[in-house]
């Protein structure tokens, strides 16, 4: 059973990746508006991994006999100065998200909670891999600019990547 200081916390975590899912589905109509369609499918497809990280704990919370609660969430932003924001915004976000599981890891080693650490190591792990992948979109997006055939080219990578991760189980 969950102690209530953990399925707090859990709580807390299911909404920030409802959140999180809220935004790249943002971020993918940004993309879709202004002809990146590669980018857009990239954060469709990171709009519905965040939403499995969510019905992950949601579940686990529950099986756990703890008590899930359906998350109400706020309004993402909705527009963006250039391309590159939105990846700038998706590395602090990620960021947040590390901390926040890092957070309920201590929580969880404090009280012993053994099944909420492995549940959480998933994560970490996984949020290694999110923070990474940022990073090095943002890398590339330093070495090309914001213009020209190395966005068009970048877009399209994009694509591929979401092409082979969307086959993905998480």
């Amino acid at each position: 059973m969950l102690s209530k200081r953990i399925n707090n916390a859990l709580n807390k975590q299911i909404e920030m990746e409802a959140f999180a899912s809220a935004y790249y589905l943002a971020m993918a109509s940004w993309c879709d508006q202004k002809g990146f369609e590669g980018s857009a499918e990239f954060f469709y497809n990171q709009s519905e991994e965040e939403r499995m990280h969510m019905v992950k704990i949601f579940r686990f919370v529950n099986e756990a006999e703890g008590r899930a609660v359906s998350p109400g969430i706020e309004q993402p932003r909705q527009e963006f100065s250039k391309f590159s924001e939105l990846f700038e915004i998706a590395l602090e976000q990620e960021r947040k998200v590390t901390k926040s599981i890092y957070d309920i890891m201590q929580i969880a080693r404090d009280e012993n909670d053994f099944a909420t650490q492995n549940l959480l190591q998933w994560f970490v792990d996984e949020q290694l891999e999110e923070e990474k992948q940022m990073t090095t979109i943002l890398d590339k997006l330093r070495l090309i600019g914001e213009e020209g055939v190395g966005l068009y080219m970048l877009d399209n990578e994009l694509r591929e990547k979401s092409t082979v991760n969307s086959g993905e189980v998480n």
